[in-house]
């Protein structure tokens, strides 16, 4: 009996989770790729509502260069 409730309760866990899949829409217009351009998402305009596509990334994406830091290595004897 208790393999049969376990397995209900696999099934009933598996299908809870399932039922939550991605289905590829951007929650925000201005994180999709294809909108960076627009004027929609493009400050002045975007920052009136805060969906300015660098405040919903947490990064620039017009920057094409990546800031790096030299780490000097060391090594154990």
């Amino acid at each position: 009996m208790k393999k049969v409730s376990k397995l209900f309760l696999a099934v009933f866990l598996l299908l809870t989770v399932s039922a939550c899949g991605y289905d590829g829409k951007y929650r925000y217009p201005c994180q999709d790729p294809e909108n960076w351009e627009k004027e929609e998402c493009s400050p002045p305009i975007c920052e009136v509502d805060g969906a300015c596509t660098e405040t919903l990334l947490g990064w620039d994406p017009s920057e094409t260069s990546v800031e790096t830091i030299a780490v000097e290595e060391t090594v154990a004897p």
